[in-house]
């Protein structure tokens, strides 16, 4: 089955001679959600731009459901559904007038009983004659995926869809996000929020300096590059880590309250044992034990932190 979206070899060079994208590509799967991950200045909007046809290619190729965007871009636009990172919408127009125009931009005919069933889906019903300056912020982001989603797209890019959104109406877009999974739609969600794309993502691509790092299924990539991280509290505090369990690579707490020890739990050895050896012969007397799982935002700064 071809992919949702194919990118090959794509650069992009602007008049100023910045190279924004350098020879990226990225295969995205239909009825996926790829959670597109990446510094501020990384590129991740510069290829959302190229893919929906905002911005020029300077070299590669991009098709979406097959299409060229440069060759057949009618019949990708058709297929993409996009919320901006940037909040651009009239906001004089009634709900349902700005839904049904986004539809009508498209060519599409008027068909009521879908937009009621999108504003419904999205907690928009209620509002959907009421002017959008009126709307709190997180309603107008659900205001903006409707806009993308009122044409039916196949592929949808989610911009920074939950950037200066409330905890709870963050969690709503999640669920959102999970509808449009489970009816097929193909959605590419660039994110700062680290645990939402730990949340909804099938996939995780991380792109810095125009270049794509990784791209690996978000459960194997935990597998593989999470690390576990035990917190030992101690009875009394120190001033320093003893010579001798310097081999840990321990880190001491400000407060020297605490030690840290991270270890690999798929090691054949995690050392734990010799540690705790260690410890007891250096006469450190512990108050209790805690461990933990390496997030993806440990594994993101990771990698990003990594020279070019």
């Amino acid at each position: 089955m071809a992919s949702a979206v194919s990118v090959r070899d794509v650069r992009k060079i602007y008049d100023s001679g910045f190279e924004a994208l350098k020879g990226v590509s990225l295969e995205i799967e239909r009825g996926e959600v790829l959670a597109l991950l990446g510094p501020n200045g990384a590129g991740k909007t510069t290829l959302i731009s190229l893919t929906c046809g905002i911005s020029r290619l300077t070299e590669g190729t991009i098709t979406v459901g097959g299409h060229d965007v440069v060759t057949d871009y009618r019949a990708a636009r058709q297929i993409i559904g996009l919320v901006p990172q940037e909040v651009r919408v009239d906001p004089f127009l009634k709900v349902m007038n700005a839904v049904r125009y986004s539809r009508g931009l498209f060519g599409f005919p008027p068909d009521d009983a879908y937009l009621e069933q999108l504003l419904r889906r999205l907690s928009l019903w209620d509002k959907q004659d009421q002017p959008i300056r009126e709307l709190s912020g997180g309603m107008v982001r659900r205001v903006l995926i409707a806009k993308a989603l009122a044409h039916q797209p196949e592929v949808l890019f989610l911009d920074e869809p939950t950037a200066g959104v409330d905890v709870e109406l963050r969690k709503g877009m999640w669920d959102v996000v999970r509808e449009l999974k489970a009816s097929g739609v193909t959605v590419i969600l660039t994110t700062h929020y680290l645990e939402e794309a730990q949340a909804l993502a099938d996939r995780i691509a991380v792109i810095n300096h125009g270049r794509i790092l990784l791209v690996e299924e978000k459960d194997a990539l935990m597998r593989r590059m999470g690390r576990k991280r035990m917190t030992i509290e101690l009875r009394e505090p120190l001033d320093a880590v003893p010579g001798a369990l310097e081999p840990f690579g321990l880190e001491l707490s400000p407060d020297g309250a605490s030690l840290d020890y991270v270890y690999d739990r798929e090691a054949q050895r995690t050392g734990i044992a010799t540690l705790l050896r260690g410890l007891s012969d250096a006469g450190i007397v512990l108050r209790d034990v805690q461990t933990r799982q390496d997030s993806l935002e440990d594994i993101f700064v990771d990698l990003v932190r990594r020279p070019e």
